[in-house]
């Protein structure tokens, strides 16, 4: 017969419940937005009507490699998160706050 998994949690080593809350952090460091999304037990139709989009075309952002700045940040939003840049550099890391006057769905015009 199976074992519960809750069980077998109950069970483990302290150390191993250590080891597995690390793991675990270091994945949700770095998902892909579908990812992202069943993490967060979000379906595709519930971030497109947020969004006032068509499931499919949900589906076809989650699958873009390349997209636009205010596509992502509206996307994450949706999904309750904000999005922030971050660039890293071997003396530390440097927030880009090129694009926080996007407002969603919007660009903001370049000055002369």
């Amino acid at each position: 017969m199976a074992k519960k998994f809750n069980n077998l949690v109950e069970n483990m080593s302290p150390e191993s419940k250590i080891r597995i809350a690390r793991k675990k952090e270091e994945l949700y460091e770095a998902l892909a937005l579908q990812e992202l999304r069943q993490a967060l037990q979000l379906t595709q139709r519930q971030i497109a009507g947020t969004l006032k989009l068509n499931q499919a075309a949900i589906s076809k952002i989650e699958h873009q490699s390349d997209m636009y700045v205010s596509t992502l940040r509206r996307f994450l939003e949706a999904m309750g998160g904000e999005l922030r840049i971050i660039a890293h550099f071997p003396q530390g890391d440097v927030a880009i706050k090129q694009f926080e006057g996007i407002s969603t769905g919007k660009s903001v015009p370049a000055k002369a």
